[in-house]
């Protein structure tokens, strides 16, 4: 058989996982739900994000341990379980209390670690050579769209279903469930490298102590902590400036950021065939302020294209991250994706403080948080290019 078409087929369950692993990204638009649905304060709205990418610092790196002596695959269907579990909760206990909603999203967040866990690395294995950059940005895209179905089923269920937005977790569940059926029947051969020994949390944390490593690692922590503040401010953004209402028609400013990181992160794909993947970041940071700072001080017109912008720009900076350090380090993959991992907790860390900000000043003043983020990012982007 080819084995560009034995790849491509064994890439289907691969890519059906990172659509999985965007129902995670739910947690963003559930901020503004939730703060409606529950009557929160900013800061105990955020909580929501807290707890499930807090999940991502407790799991990731014994996964990766766990991996190691499995395998990705393995690890990938344990995911897709965990994820299922969680939200399976709503479903039969409903959204009457507040504690077994942030159950639910705890276990989301944990499937969802799990699932970057071996997503992002299993993706190498069923990559052509050289490929992996191009074909993590496209396993991004699909995970885009499950990320962007987040802020749009509610708006569906409300307007033209008649339903609440608790129709979400449902639709979520047969998708896991459709994933984890088509895994169990795939084979994916995984590679092995030459020179890599034993994973354990010692040879994880001295990883931390290679400069280029640690440097990485705070990207990823701050650029997902950055992406969500982006994505759980827009709505209240849009509601404060404008008197958007939340549940009908500000989640869809989460929904238009979505959107764009998902074409973006198609184009991404598409740009990497000729580009390489450090004048990439180079070039997708720089734009990203653009977005941002329209963001903060443009009219609504000015706001609306400062979205798509910042969709755009922000769409490849964490597939090119991640693929750069494990290119250059591939004997140290299962290591490298558990500490990468675990810094997704940026993304409970970050809105905390944009939510206290807010809660003090304004949700403006509360968006300077992803602003200043973006200038370690474009510190990363232009060391990393200096790098051979």
């Amino acid at each position: 058989m080819n084995t560009t078409r034995t790849n491509s087929f064994r890439s289907v369950p691969v890519f059906l996982a990172f659509l999985c692993m965007g129902f995670g990204d739910a947690v963003g638009p559930f901020v503004g739900l939730a703060k409606e649905h529950f009557q929160l304060s900013n800061f105990m709205a955020t909580l929501i994000q807290f707890v499930g990418f807090m999940m991502f610092f407790i799991i990731s790196i014994p996964m990766g341990i766990y991996q190691d002596k499995k395998n990705k695959k393995h690890v990938l269907g344990l995911g897709l379980i965990v994820a299922l579990i969680g939200l399976v909760i709503p479903i039969f206990k409903g959204l009457e209390s507040y504690a077994f909603f942030l159950l639910a999203v705890l276990l989301l967040g944990g499937g969802a670690a799990i699932l970057q866990v071996a997503g992002n690395p299993i993706m190498r294995d069923v990559s052509p050579e050289g490929k992996y950059s191009r074909n993590l940005s496209f396993g991004q895209f699909v995970k885009a769209i499950g990320s962007l179905s987040g802020p749009i089923i509610p708006v569906i269920a409300a307007r033209w279903l008649g339903a609440g937005w608790e129709v979400i977790f449902p639709i979520y569940s047969i998708a896991l469930l459709i994933t984890l059926i088509i895994l169990s029947l795939t084979k994916i051969d995984e590679k092995k490298e030459e020179g890599a020994s034993p994973v354990t949390f010692a040879s994880s944390f001295n990883l931390l102590g290679n400069g280029y490593v640690a440097m990485m690692v705070l990207g990823i922590f701050i650029y997902v902590g950055a992406e969500q503040c982006v994505s759980s401010g827009i709505p209240l953004f849009l509601n404060e400036k404008f008197g958007i209402d939340i549940e009908s028609l500000g989640v869809a400013g989460t929904g238009l950021f979505f959107f764009t990181l998902m074409i973006g992160r198609f184009l991404g794909g598409l740009i990497l065939n000729w580009m390489s993947a450090k004048s990439f970041l180079v070039t997708t940071v720089l734009f990203s302020f653009l977005g941002i700072i329209g963001l903060l001080a443009g009219p609504q017109a000015i706001v609306v294209v400062s979205i798509l912008l910042i969709g755009l720009s922000f769409a490849n900076i964490f597939p090119l991250i991640f693929s750069i350090t494990v290119d250059r380090m591939p004997e140290r993959t299962n290591e490298l994706s558990g500490l990468m991992v675990t810094a997704i907790v940026g993304g409970a860390i970050l809105p905390l403080i944009m939510g206290k900000l807010a809660d003090v000043s304004n949700i403006t003043i509360g968006l300077l948080v992803p602003l200043a983020g973006m200038l370690y990012i474009a510190y990363v982007a232009l060391r990393t290019i200096k790098i051979k």
